[in-house]
């Protein structure tokens, strides 16, 4: 069923770079959200794109992410009833580091490696202020704009290769994309405008969560739809490998070991759904858990493990399923999103 119109839709999200995100697919998915449904549940947030889609629509959101730089960007613009940064607080963050012996950890882990050294010291410099905005949705609104600002100076916007510095010093490269060449502080300073105008309080009481969707189902009560879009084994599942920094960047990490050339953080936290040994079951104890949760809607994709025809098995002891098709025409990154394989939406309905 299709939504009227509201004023929520007049918001705009930043657009995401984030591998797997379902951004493009918002209005798609849209139309499949019952217009009954007033409490959304959306168990792997990602980018947030779709839960900002459900706060448009006037829904009370419930978003979730085992990784904490996520929930920041929940804790941001789903979760925000409308706090956003002024020129008072872009001084304070801007402001000299008020302790470097503690704050050094991105210049003494990825200067030289993602970030020439004056970046790499003005993120840290950054972050040792965050913590000076009283407001906690200020804080999390500027560690979100700053994470976005990261994956800008980096090709292809995630953090699992070592070649960063080598194609931000490429001028063919540069020009295709001069954000490699400049400074971080220009970026967030750009980026800041966008992120405050996102910022808007549809007058439901919604939540950002931190958790794995296994832990987290049993404890949520009162939702009308869960929509799932777990990572797509076979096809860039493992977020963690992607995007440690920004996680390493939010969580300030000073006992974790840092290892190999990307300095990605160890011991991972655990997924449940990024490992073909794994995610069966995984997926069977989440259906199960969903027991109580009326609607499902299930992101999938043609190419990723298990194939469709299991995860139906799958779901089909709970819930009556429709199938919805579409085709990627050009590819976007990953095996999930090459030419010619389908992003497929599950609807499952009570039986």
């Amino acid at each position: 069923m299709l939504f009227p119109e509201t004023k929520y839709l007049d918001f705009k999200f930043p657009q995401p770079q984030y591998l797997g995100a379902k951004y493009i697919h918002r209005g798609w998915i849209a139309q499949f959200i019952p217009e009954n449904a007033n409490t959304i549940l959306d168990a792997f947030s990602g980018s947030q794109s779709i839960a900002y889609m459900f706060k448009q629509l006037g829904k009370r959101v419930i978003t979730n992410d085992f990784l904490n730089f996520n929930n920041v960007i929940g804790k941001a613009l789903i979760e925000n009833p409308g706090y956003t940064l002024d020129n008072e607080d872009i001084e304070t963050l801007y402001s000299p580091n008020n302790s470097p012996e503690e704050f050094n950890l991105i210049s003494s882990l990825f200067s030289g490696l993602f970030f020439i050294d004056e970046d790499a010291d003005f993120a840290d410099s950054f972050r040792s202020n965050v913590h000076r905005l009283k407001n906690p949705y200020k804080q999390a609104l500027a560690l979100t704009i700053m994470c976005r600002s990261m994956t800008r100076k980096v090709t292809m916007g995630h953090f699992a290769h070592t070649q960063a510095l080598v194609y931000a010093s490429d001028p063919n490269r540069v020009k295709r994309n001069r954000s490699l060449a400049r400074p971080l502080k220009d970026l967030f300073s750009e980026l800041l405008p966008q992120y405050n105008a996102a910022v808007f309080n549809n007058n439901k009481e919604n939540i950002s969560f931190n958790e794995n969707v296994l832990d987290l189902l049993p404890k949520v009560d009162g939702v009308d739809l869960v929509y799932f879009d777990p990572p797509y084994c076979n096809s860039h599942a493992d977020y963690q490998s992607f995007y440690h920094l920004l996680e390493t960047y939010v969580e300030y990490w000073k006992d974790k070991d840092f290892i190999n050339g990307t300095k990605r953080y160890n011991p991972k936290r655990y997924s449940g759904f990024d490992k073909n040994s794994e995610v069966i079951l995984n997926f069977q104890d989440m259906f199960e858990k969903s027991r109580h949760i009326p609607t499902w809607i299930l992101s999938y994709n043609d190419r990723s493990y298990p194939d469709i025809d299991t995860i139906l098995n799958l779901i089909k002891p709970f819930r009556d399923v429709n199938i919805e098709y579409k085709t990627y025409y050009a590819g976007r990154g990953g095996k999930g999103s090459v030419a010619g394989s389908n992003e497929i939406l599950l609807i499952c309905n009570p039986k």
